[in-house]
C-alpha cells in the first residue's frame, strides 16, 4: 500500500500519472515524442522556419520590452531565442526535446548567437540551471501542452524567475480556433489532452491575474514571405510584473 503523498508536488506527480505517456507532451518522458515531432526538419510545419513570432517582434519595435536577460520556455528549433540574440539580450532557452535543443544550438552556431541552451523540464530545473531571474520570459507553443494542474507549477516558476518589472510573454491556442475547449475536469476522466488546451481571453486574464496586462490579442495572420511567424487561431498576450 502506497502512501506516499505528503507534499503539493506529489499531489501534481499524481495527476500527472493519469495521463497517457503519449498523450502528455508536457512531461519529461514526452521529450521523446517531441524528438520524433522534430526529427524531420523538412516537414511543412509553420513555426519551423527561423523567424520570430510577429507579436514578439512588434513589442520590442513599440518599446514594451527592453533589452535584458531572457527566458525562452519551450523554445523548439530557436527561432524566438535568436531573434532575442540579435538585439543584445542575455538568452536562455529550455526545451524538453533533444532533438529540438540540438537544431536550435546548430542554428545559433551558424549565426553566432550567444545563446545558452538547457534540454530539461523548466519546472524542474535547479538554480544552477537556470540563471536566476529573467527580464523577459517567453512562453511560445509550451502553456497550451500543460494539464491543467500543471498551471500551479507554470504560475510558481513565474513568480520564482519573473524580475520585479519584467514582462511575460505567451503565445497559446485561442478558444473556437484549434486545441480542445472541453472543460479542465474532462481531460482528468479520459486521460488524454487532445493536442492541446483552448483558452479564452477571460481565462487567461484570471490565471495571469496577478500579473498587469499589458496587451492580448490575436496574433496576426503573416503571409509565407513574412519575416515574421503569425497564425490567427493564436492568443498573443504580454503581462507585467510590479516592481
Amino acid at each position: 500500500m502506497d502512501r506516499g503523498i505528503r507534499t503539493v508536488e506529489d499531489v501534481l506527480q499524481l495527476l500527472d500519472s493519469l495521463f497517457a505517456p503519449q498523450a502528455d507532451r508536457w512531461t519529461t518522458d514526452a521529450g521523446d515524442w517531441w524528438d520524433g515531432f522534430y526529427s524531420d526538419r523538412s516537414k511543412p510545419v509553420p513555426f519551423f522556419a527561423a523567424k520570430p513570432d510577429e507579436n514578439l517582434v512588434s513589442y520590442l519595435d513599440r518599446g514594451l520590452v527592453t533589452t535584458g536577460r531572457a527566458l525562452d520556455l519551450g523554445c523548439g528549433p530557436g527561432r524566438n531565442a535568436l531573434y532575442l540574440a540579435s538585439l543584445g539580450f542575455e538568452v536562455d532557452a529550455v526545451d524538453l526535446s533533444p532533438a529540438a535543443v540540438a537544431w536550435a544550438g546548430e542554428r545559433a552556431r551558424e549565426s553566432a548567437a550567444d545563446i545558452r541552451f538547457v534540454c530539461g523540464d523548466a519546472f524542474s530545473l535547479s538554480g544552477t540551471e537556470l540563471r536566476g531571474t529573467y527580464d523577459l520570459i517567453y512562453d511560445s507553443g509550451c502553456f497550451h501542452h500543460l494539464p491543467p494542474h500543471r498551471r500551479v507549477s507554470h504560475l510558481a516558476f513565474l513568480e520564482r524567475h519573473l524580475a520585479p518589472g519584467g514582462r511575460f510573454g505567451l503565445v497559446c491556442f485561442a478558444d473556437g480556433a484549434v486545441g480542445s475547449d472541453l472543460p479542465d475536469a474532462e481531460f482528468y476522466r479520459q486521460g488524454r489532452l487532445e493536442g492541446g488546451l483552448a483558452y479564452s481571453a477571460d481565462s487567461l486574464r484570471r490565471i495571469f491575474g496577478d500579473l498587469t496586462e499589458i496587451e492580448l490579442r490575436r496574433m496576426r495572420d503573416e503571409p509565407p514571405g513574412s519575416p515574421s511567424f503569425g497564425e490567427p487561431f493564436l492568443w498573443a498576450g504580454l503581462f507585467g510584473r510590479g516592481d
